[in-house]
């Protein structure tokens, strides 16, 4: 099994990373956390130039996937720079459309897939297989909520509330709406769907967990205490090292994951970067001092994304158990 990214997955990671970097995420995070969609959705359709939201979709349906891999690499992207919005549920949305038109029920994906893989529609969606909260309901123009082996097109979300990360706005999917498709189909669509969407958090937790080192690992080589900066204290630089240990050991997981869609390999990934991440926020907040405490300080950005994205779509008790009950 090939762990290494070839030279084209480096470049598009080397673009994404390009792109995001000037196109000032950080606000666009913020704006969002208080009800501003505009410059997040900047943000999206710079994205879906890039071909983003293409990557989980068939090319029938004006995709260029499905490619799990690809995915995983726009994901540490998307995490290393915060990036607000339900990019996952898109992303898994794609992939219960195309896996439901595999399955024989094409309508669906017909309607619905080439907006998404364009980026001209935002979905959310929950599915049994997750919580009960959709992600930013109130911004996705595609609501999916699948119940007793029905997928419909909700009619309507209850009141929009925060959570611990103040840019991940949840709500309760009203379970009504239009029928877009029923019977076992749907439930087998479902949970591929779902193995996705841990993918591309998990994905997503590597990427939050890089940028709170990098963030760090800057802060200490300037913030002095007697006479010299505070990296050059062993106990700093071990606790880093744990730090930097624990997501290098995450990442051939998670393309490992990307590679074979094994739901025991996506569940063992999911652990793997949301626990780096979790240690990495931990130390990002210690050797900050007070000033990681602060929400002015765009490190809060990625502290709360760390927490969140630990228990999204797979807390690590879920994913530990789904990993001990395959046949491996």
């Amino acid at each position: 099994m090939r762990f290494l990214l070839d030279a084209e997955q480096r470049e598009f990671a080397r673009s994404l990373d390009a792109m995001l970097t000037a196109a000032g995420t950080p606000a666009a995070a913020r704006a969002w956390a208080a009800g501003d969609h505009a410059p997040g959705r900047a943000v999206w359709g710079r994205l879906a130039d890039a071909g983003v939201f293409a990557l989980a979709a068939p090319e029938e349906y004006e995709g260029v996937g499905p490619l799990p891999v690809e995915v995983a690499v726009a994901f540490v992207e998307l995490g290393r720079h915060a990036v607000p919005g339900p990019v996952v549920e898109t992303v898994a949305a794609a992939a219960l459309l195309a896996r439901l038109a595999d399955l024989g029920d094409a309508q669906p994906a017909k309607r619905l897939l080439p907006p998404l893989a364009s980026g001209d529609a935002v979905a959310t969606l929950t599915l049994p297989e997750g919580g009960p909260f959709a992600l930013d309901a109130d911004a996705a123009t595609l609501p999916l909520i699948v119940t007793e082996g029905e997928l419909r097109l909700a009619s309507g979300h209850a009141r929009v509330g925060r959570s611990l990360d103040p840019a991940r706005r949840l709500a309760r999917l009203h379970p009504t709406g239009e029928l877009l498709a029923s019977g076992p189909s749907v439930t087998a669509a479902a949970l591929h769907a779902a193995n996705w969407a841990s993918l591309a958090t998990a994905a997503q937790a590597l990427g939050v967990g890089l940028a709170l080192l990098d963030k760090t690992v800057a802060y200490v080589k300037q913030r002095t205490q007697f006479g010299t900066p505070i990296g050059g204290f062993q106990a700093v630089k071990h606790r880093l090292a744990d730090v930097l240990t624990g997501l290098e050991f995450a990442r051939p997981l998670l393309y490992g994951a990307a590679l074979t869609m094994d739901t025991a390999d996506v569940a063992a990934a999911k652990v793997a970067t949301g626990e780096a991440a979790y240690a990495a926020a931990r130390a990002a907040l210690q050797l900050h001092g007070a000033i990681g405490y602060t929400a002015e300080y765009d490190l809060s950005l990625w502290l709360t994304k760390a927490r969140a994205l630990r228990t999204a779509w797979g807390d690590p008790a879920t994913c530990r158990a789904r990993v001990l009950a395959s046949d491996g």
